[in-house]
């Protein structure tokens, strides 16, 4: 695996800013993470994970957006999660225990990851207590917007889920296609239109 510290300074810099100020990982201990990471450059629409298929890898996304989606057994896609800059991606489950991913993992926009296996977490579990901590508050975080997700999606109206949606992903709004964000918010491209027409003329 190549060791991202002797690849351009943009994904090594990326990676340990995020490691250090967001998990407080110490500077020192910063190599031995980054060397459980290899760089790859994804093309639009490329898969990373197909759902059903044990995960291999997670990703740390430097520049681009990944997806995460189901396709219902009509041929409907659902998305999940979008992630942008400074986001990670990953079936964790999957990732962990070596069992069918639920879900698959393609990039919307052409993409420069960072990718992962088992072994990071593993390594991070190894750092401090307070490393490991501040991992597991990440992981929280990550299922609280999940179960959020959630809740509006059961018992929200479209507006409120579509301003929860620019609120999560400030910059995608004017990035994604339409159709995807009508995917990940459970309506029509159509009803997505009125959404903003409405939004914008208030």
């Amino acid at each position: 695996m190549p060791d991202i510290a002797n690849m351009n300074a943009s994904p090594a810099a990326a990676l340990h800013a995020y490691l250090h100020e967001r998990l407080g990982v110490p500077p020192e201990q910063l190599p031995a993470l980054a060397e459980l990471f290899e760089l790859r450059q994804l093309r639009r629409h490329e898969l990373l994970q197909a759902a059903g298929e044990r995960a291999r890898h997670g990703a740390f996304v430097v520049s681009g957006c990944l997806r995460s989606y189901v396709i219902d057994p009509r041929g409907k896609e659902h998305i999940l999660q979008f992630a942008p800059e400074q986001w990670w991606v990953a079936d964790q489950y999957s990732l962990r225990h070596q069992v069918p991913a639920l879900f698959a993992i393609d990039a919307v926009e052409d993409a420069e990851v960072l990718l992962f296996g088992p072994a990071f977490y593993q390594r991070l579990g190894q750092l401090t207590p307070a490393v490991a901590g501040r991992f597991q508050d990440l992981l929280l975080a990550s299922i609280h917007v999940m179960q959020k997700r959630l809740a509006l999606t059961l018992g929200a109206p479209a507006e409120a889920r579509y301003l929860d949606f620019v609120q999560t992903y400030p910059t995608l709004a004017r990035r994604l296609p339409q159709r995807m964000i009508a995917a990940y918010l459970g309506v029509t491209p159509e009803s997505l239109s009125r959404i903003r027409r409405e939004l914008a003329g208030q």
